[in-house]
């Protein structure tokens, strides 16, 4: 793709990650103002999204804990990711091109088992993880590059049996949007650009997301059902 056309695309980009929240709400109106809707995010990024979506649709926000195992010296590349409750999905194809070895798959995976631990309580103090039996559940992410952190999301969803498990997301490869299909009942993805390079190119504003902004927005979320 020739660089006019690559800025042409970026010309689409979402101001924030609220303003991306906003108009997922909108593509996803169907599921407004239902009592068996669950929206849950994938901490950190996908928290200020999921909390524009939950709000609009009057439905209650919770979090759902994933995390990336990263190839090792090169983190930001996934060879698959690990979901609260020990579910581990791998990407077979980095894992054999890159001859990662089974030992390197289980210290990254036992760290980030450390982590999810830590978030987990970092986030829900004490609280239980929501109900999904029969639910409808609007899995949310700021965006998907490999999709390996969604899909083990979906797989460790799949084990409290929700009714419908719905993927939201404002920007990511139309192949990976695509693939997620296999175990998602739908997938929403706002722009699925041709060159798609990274998620933090589709926002003008794509600043790191706190544990302390989570948390206030977990307990804004709490307080707003209350009311």
């Amino acid at each position: 793709m020739n660089p006019e056309s690559m800025g042409a695309q970026l010309d689409d980009r979402f101001r924030d990650r609220a303003e991306a929240g906003r108009l997922l709400a909108a593509a996803l109106s169907s599921y407004a103002h239902r009592d068996d809707v669950v929206v849950l995010a994938l901490p950190r990024g996908g928290v200020p999204v999921a909390f524009e979506i939950a709000q609009i649709l009057g439905a209650p926000l919770d979090v759902f804990l994933v995390r990336k195992l990263g190839v090792p010296g090169h983190e930001e590349l996934a060879m698959g990711a690990l979901a609260l409750g020990g579910i581990r999905v791998l990407n077979q194809e980095v894992v054999r091109q890159l001859g990662i070895s089974q030992a390197d798959i289980e210290h990254a995976t036992e760290r980030e088992r450390r982590e999810l631990a830590r978030r987990d309580e970092a986030y829900r103090q004490g609280r239980p993880p929501p109900q999904v039996g029969s639910k409808t559940l609007i899995l949310v992410d700021d965006g998907l590059a490999t999709g390996s952190t969604m899909r083990a999301a979906v797989v460790g969803l799949r084990q409290g049996q929700p009714r419908r498990i719905v993927v939201a997301v404002p920007v990511g490869p139309r192949r990976t949007c695509d693939d997620l299909r296999d175990v998602a009942d739908e997938v929403v993805c706002l722009r699925t650009p041709v060159l798609f390079q990274a998620i933090g190119l589709w926002y003008e504003d794509f600043s790191q997301v706190t544990d302390e902004e989570v948390r206030s927005l977990l307990d804004r979320a709490r307080a707003a059902r209350e009311a």
